[in-house]
């Protein structure tokens, strides 16, 4: 049977950024076009444009209950035929600077299911100041299931990104989660130098933790990569995390599919869990060995806009 999100409730605007949030502290010549006094001068710009951005979905068993957004951040819901109703968060910006700020946010009321992910690659760009931080909050209420599939971040040479994703899970809800990171431009040789990664995803049920799986990278840490221990050098990266009582009874099936070409991956099933860890490359043999995954993991089609 087809999904067709009608919506309950008029989508509503967060509260937008103050002035002072959005102007470019430029004093620019009145005489001169910007991009010609923006060439002339070497010294670096003491304040920069910033983006922010916040999107919030709610969802329940019939539809959307509640829409809210401001700045650059966006949510789709595209009418579905077939699978799970799907939210579809965009960052209008292009991607994440120096200082800037993005949250989405989904709550699932009892006994609804969905699936959100982004409409394309995140990109976190050279930082020449303040981190950009990113916050992604997802509550799944009683029986309710919620597959977070978001599409890949690219940290870009001199990144500084600080994320985190929490998920609050009643006592029977589950979820999948996934968590996919390049390192570089890889279609362009770039290995990133510098870099300052802190990516932590907290999941709770019942207001207990039960999945705290963190990553932090830096200078440091990035001559590291090389090393047994760390990635061997690989420079795409992704965890798939599915919670849920059944998902340790899944492991054979999904090491079963562990097999793709120039990509290295691990599974455990600690209870209530299921953790499986990969490496490649590059990122079309990991985003290849996924799709294979998913399918085994979930019973609904790939994310559309996967496939665009």
């Amino acid at each position: 049977m087809g999904t067709s999100l009608k919506p309950q409730a008029e989508p509503r605007r967060l509260p937008e950024p103050q002035a002072g949030e959005r102007q470019a502290a430029v004093d620019l010549c009145p005489h001169r076009p910007p991009s010609a006094h923006m060439l002339d001068s070497t010294a670096p710009l003491e304040t920069m444009q910033r983006s922010r951005g916040e999107a919030h979905v709610v969802l329940g068993p019939r539809g959307l209950i509640d829409l809210a957004q401001a700045g650059s951040a966006k949510a789709m819901l595209p009418r579905m035929t077939a699978g799970l109703p799907e939210i579809v968060f965009l960052n209008t910006s292009g991607g994440l600077a120096s200082g800037d700020r993005l949250g989405f946010g989904v709550e699932l009321r009892p006994d609804a299911r969905a699936l959100a992910t982004t409409q394309t690659a995140e990109r976190a760009y050279r930082a020449t100041g303040a981190p950009a931080t990113a916050e992604v909050d997802l509550t799944v209420g009683a029986g309710a299931w919620l597959d977070w599939l978001p599409q890949e971040t690219i940290l870009y040479d001199g990144a500084r990104l600080h994320r985190e994703t929490t998920v609050d899970l009643a006592e029977d809800a589950g979820c999948l989660l996934l968590e996919m990171l390049v390192l570089g431009r890889l279609a362009m040789g770039e290995r990133p130098a510098r870099l300052d990664l802190r990516d932590r995803r907290v999941v709770r049920r019942g207001g207990r933790v039960i999945h705290h799986d963190a990553l932090a990278l830096d200078h440091d840490a990035l001559a590291r990569l090389p090393g047994a221990a760390m990635t061997g050098g690989a420079p795409a990266l992704a965890t798939l995390a599915l919670i849920a009582p059944h998902a340790p009874d899944l492991l054979p099936a999904a090491r079963a599919v562990l097999d793709e070409p120039g990509v290295e991956a691990a599974a455990s099933a600690p209870p209530g869990r299921l953790v499986i860890r990969l490496l490649a490359a590059d990122g079309w043999p990991l985003r290849r060995q996924i799709n294979r995954l998913l399918r085994v993991l979930r019973p609904h089609p790939l994310p559309r806009i996967w496939q665009v």
